[in-house]
């Protein structure tokens, strides 16, 4: 069979948000057009800067980009690893190459979407193009619309169209096992640097997440094994409920399609643990979705009027924040999530609502603060994900709880940690506690708190309830 004229000589794969081999879309159309793919990935100086020089994502990465230069290898291809900015390698890259067109999957982080049209620009000196494509979630941009054609801002409506568009087509794998005859090796892939050659030092990652794409797989593996009892188990922290995939998802290290396809098999099939966990997926896609049609909602409020909203700033305002950095709020499920987070890079799903409640309703700070700690600690931090949990904490984001719902943190506590499990493994200073005292200490065990070095609560949560409501008045008197 003679080979297309259209095919291209030679192409470069720019791994990004997607370090696996498997059922990735840039890699499979880079195959598919060219007779020699090259791959690399970028440790781009501009997002390294920005991070603290121990971080469990960075090593996260370097772990990702090990076993994916291995899995490429095994297939006769490499990975060219480069640290630099990506306007200025990602051109070299391609010139030294002389490839004629540079392959990415799409981000569409507002930051991403100027660097790649940068890139795109510098790329055309060279005679060479970026072309990108759909990976990271299953529906993107404009693929799911109203009937007037508007994006969504409410999630049910959202999802139900999800559902009714959704088949074999959006859920099936693209077969790059079938083109990787097209990778080619190249004296510049000499394997992934160190932490310590990228100006880094060990962050303590913890073994759970596993390292790339064979951590996702194990994990899957795992949770399949459970997955009938996700609607169940999913909102206790103290159990193995969740999936533990968000940080897969969130770095491609596990095509996000796979995920779906067979959660949404599972549920045809009844699985309803398998329903609620594609819900989970659904949301992932709206607050994507979000974040392509609003992107100021990425700096400010989704609904402009709780721009409106005075948070409380100053030295007071600062301790707070410090307070709940740390874990010292005196309310022990907060803490013991905030020093979860502190720990280990992840905080359970539930307890993200209930930290995030905290701050904004009963300590009335801005929920951006939140959003930019969860942002320095989170494993798993994604923009969209997390602007979109933390505005719909606050109420100013689409489809948001209303303002004057707010979490009282002893009443989450007694349901979702009843016996204290989670408590005691975070907060060592109540572990003698018995469950009936643990979500209130001092008001229910003070003689036993003397001494303990654990805090009284820094607000108390009825006096708070009413400054909210008093706060977002402001709110409710602009929408009338």
């Amino acid at each position: 069979m003679n080979p297309s004229p259209d095919r291209l000589d030679r192409a470069l794969v720019w791994f990004r948000r997607d370090l696996r081999v498997d059922d990735n879309a840039a890699l499979y159309q880079a195959l598919e057009s060219a007779r020699q793919v090259f791959c690399a990935f970028l440790l781009d100086r501009d997002i390294l800067a920005a991070l603290p020089r121990a971080d469990r994502r960075v090593e996260f990465i370097l772990g990702a980009l090990q076993v994916l230069d291995e899995d490429l290898r095994k297939l006769g291809g490499a990975l060219i690893v480069r640290h630099g900015f990506a306007a200025d390698e990602i051109p070299r890259l391609a010139a030294e190459l002389g490839v004629q067109a540079v392959f990415a999957n799409h981000d569409d982080e507002p930051q991403a979407l100027m660097r790649d049209a940068q890139v795109a620009d510098l790329l055309k000196t060279t005679n060479a193009e970026l072309r990108t494509f759909k990976d990271h979630v299953v529906f993107e941009r404009r693929e799911v619309m109203t009937a007037a054609g508007g994006p969504y801002g409410v999630f049910t409506p959202y999802k139900n169209a999800w559902l009714r568009k959704v088949d074999g087509f959006y859920l099936s794998s693209y077969p790059v096992e079938r083109h990787t005859h097209a990778l080619a090796k190249t004296a510049l892939a000499t394997g992934v640097p160190t932490l310590e050659d990228i100006g880094f030092k060990p962050a303590g990652l913890t073994g759970h997440v596993g390292q790339g794409s064979r951590g996702a797989a194990a994990l899957l593996d795992d949770f399949l094994d459970r997955i009938a009892d996700y609607d169940k188990a999913r909102d206790f922290p103290a159990v193995k409920g969740p999936s533990y995939l968000s940080v897969h998802l969130r770095f491609g290290t596990v095509s996000v399609r796979r995920l779906a396809r067979i959660a949404h098999q599972l549920m045809q099939g009844g699985d309803h643990g398998a329903e609620v966990w594609l819900s989970e997926l659904i949301w992932r896609d709206f607050y994507h979705q979000v974040m392509h049609h609003h992107p100021h909602a990425m700096t400010g409020a989704f609904r402009p009027e709780y721009d409106a909203i005075r948070w409380e700033t100053g030295a007071a305002a600062d301790a707070l924040f410090a307070a709940w950095c740390e874990g010292r709020t005196g309310y022990p499920l907060v803490d013991a999530a905030m020093r979860q987070l502190n720990q280990t890079g992840y905080m359970h799903n539930r307890l993200r609502m209930v930290t995030a409640s905290f701050l904004t309703k009963d300590l009335g700070l801005d929920w951006r603060r939140g959003e930019a700690y969860f942002a320095l600690q989170l494993l798993d931090y994604d923009l969209a994900a997390n602007n979109g949990g933390w505005q719909w904490a606050s109420s100013s984001g689409c489809d948001a709880q209303p303002y004057f719902r707010i979490f009282n943190p002893t009443s989450q506590s007694e349901k979702f940690d009843a016996e204290g499990r989670f408590i005691r493994r975070y907060c060592p200073e109540l572990a003698d506690l018995p469950a009936k005292a643990i979500h209130e200490p001092w008001a229910r065990a003070p003689l036993q708190m003397q001494g303990s070095g654990y805090p009284r609560p820094i607000v108390d949560h009825a006096v708070a309830r009413e400054r909210t409501l008093a706060r977002y008045a402001v709110v409710k008197s602009r929408a009338t």
